[in-house]
């Protein structure tokens, strides 16, 4: 079975990077090509935008590209000690077909570094590096955490691991990979569907069409329950399950099942990422996109009319936006929103639309404080008595206890693993990442390690609080020809999530179709 599932990625993997131009042009092509193009957030949802669209709609169309702060968004890395480790979205899933299709295209040809990309806006001139490939691999052992002492140690030998997860948890274990794989075969129509053309207006007719009303029941329970009804134990669900969705998403096995199923497949096995840091495939989209970038902070859309060839009048959006220079604006024929629309993530005041569309959707992002610590572990904080030179967990993972202050603890490799390097023991100095809610104090620090060169503190809204049932998503759609790609965040919030919501809307572009405006009597949805 396990063969059967695999042929069938691998052949959706082959038609979705021969489909290019072809699959585009399946559907008719029946309103008037843009001139202009404006994407709002230089994130992996705005640069794989700015990729679909200049496949789209060809070289004539001008697309221009709004990040006030550094291209990549919530990908990024920080140079410590001469080397980058990443602070952001740090794994890619083999079946992230959109991710996969991405390196194999964009390492197809020379990729500049991020420097050059920031002075080629600017056009100057820089070196040309080599085109973006996956990091080498380096071997991992993970333990898991409850505040006290470590509940469980991976061992060096498969069987070993095998054996002891059958022991505590009987066949909780090889049935949640079972229960995930189920959920990922599903989610792997969505490919089928935008080879053919096909785009969603929501969020949930997007779930629903690759998972049918099962898929939309997941996203509105919580993976407890999802799996408690499946008949997973809840001694599993504390000890396994929890610490899986505390590395990834900050929160308890209280986020939706959905979001739930895409954690756990997070830490499935043969994840990748990007030598050179993932942040690469956001320069390397914008840069072949061949979009220019626009260093200013967006203040304000506001929808205008003027006639079209047909006599008729059509919609184009006037975007106010600050850069260096000041305030200024400029028209547009098409508005790809690429950044969340919600407190404390931007201030977008939308004007002259009815109905009117909210400065700010209902729902909060969730805090995850990343830091970053070069420095000597303290393997007593963890409650072992193994010498530091025979320690080699790299990834801790934590239970949801009181007890527990820190969701996870992890050695980073550098984003470009150098020749001959391989992972040392905690008794070396070395970069350690902390995933929490709040930051660390200067106590906090001094117990989980004895000693350290420098400390980085990076404070991300990393993903939404997930607190189901979430009934109404924002809409894809804000208005003909205006679109929101971070919407989808609200089902699920990863790289490939991104992807797949802006290769949605570039199929919305092209289609002329009746649209529901949302009501939002409120002001925000709910």
């Amino acid at each position: 079975m396990a063969l059967r599932h695999l042929s069938v990625k691998a052949l959706l993997f082959f038609g979705l990077c021969q489909v290019g131009r072809r699959g585009f042009a399946s559907a008719p092509e029946v309103r008037e090509a843009p001139k202009k193009i404006a994407i709002i957030g230089g994130g992996i949802g705005g640069t794989a935008a700015a990729f679909f669209l200049r496949q789209e709609f060809g070289p004539a169309v001008k697309i221009e590209v709004f990040e006030a702060g550094t291209v990549g968004g919530r990908l990024a890395t920080e140079n410590i000690g001469g080397y980058e480790y990443e602070t952001g979205g740090s794994v890619i899933h083999p079946l992230n077909l959109h991710m996969k299709h991405f390196l194999d295209r964009l390492g197809q040809y020379p990729l500049p570094s991020q420097d050059f990309l920031m002075m080629f806006f600017s056009k100057m001139q820089n070196r040309i590096l080599s085109g973006l490939s996956p990091r080498a691999d380096v071997s991992s052992k993970l333990a898991i955490f409850d505040g006290k002492e470590l509940t469980f140690e991976e061992s060096d030998w498969f069987i070993v691991n095998v054996i002891r997860m059958l022991w505590r948890y009987g066949l909780n274990f090889i049935r949640m990979h079972i229960w995930v794989e189920a959920i990922l075969d599903k989610f792997m129509r969505i490919y089928q569907y935008q080879q053919y053309g096909y785009s969603f207006s929501s969020v949930e007719k997007l779930l629903h069409a690759m998972g049918g009303d099962g898929f939309l029941t997941l996203v509105n329970q919580t993976l407890e329950e999802a799996m408690l009804a499946e008949g997973f134990s809840q001694v599993f669900l504390n000890d396994v399950v929890t610490p899986v969705t505390r590395v990834n998403y900050g929160q308890s096995v209280r986020i939706n099942g959905f979001v739930g199923a895409i954690a756990l497949a997070g830490a499935d096995s043969g994840l990748w990422a990007v030598d050179g840091g993932n942040k690469m495939v956001c320069s390397g989209l914008l840069y072949h996109s061949k979009a220019e970038l626009v260093p200013a902070r967006v203040t304000a859309i506001s929808m205008k009319m003027r006639p079209s060839k047909t006599g008729s009048a059509a919609n184009f959006y006037e975007v106010n936006y600050v850069g260096e220079s000041g305030a200024a604006h400029s028209t547009y024929d098409i508005v790809v929103v690429a950044t969340p629309l919600h407190q404390g993530m931007s201030d977008i005041n939308f004007s002259g639309f009815s109905p009117p569309i909210p400065t700010h959707f209902s729902g909060r992002y969730h805090q995850t404080v990343a830091t970053l610590v070069h420095g000597l572990l303290n393997v007593s904080y963890l409650g072992t008595t193994e010498k530091p030179e025979n320690f080699f967990v790299s990834a801790v993972l934590t239970l949801d206890k009181k007890a527990s202050e820190i969701h996870s603890l992890s050695s980073l490799n550098p984003v470009k693993i150098p020749k001959g390097y391989s992972r040392s023991p905690a008794s070396q100095r070395k970069v350690w990442k902390i995933f929490s809610s709040q930051p660390l104090s200067q106590k906090n620090l001094q117990q989980i390690f004895l000693s350290w060169d420098s400390v980085f503190e990076k404070r991300w809204l990393a993903y939404p609080s997930y607190s189901p049932p979430h009934r109404r998503t924002p809409p894809f759609i804000l208005h003909d020809r205006l679109y929101y790609l971070n919407a989808v965040e609200w089902a699920a919030s990863a790289m490939e999530m991104s992807a797949i919501s802006a290769r949605n809307l570039c199929g919305s572009t092209r289609k002329k179709e009746e649209f529901s405006f949302a009501v939002w009597p409120d002001g925000g949805g709910k």
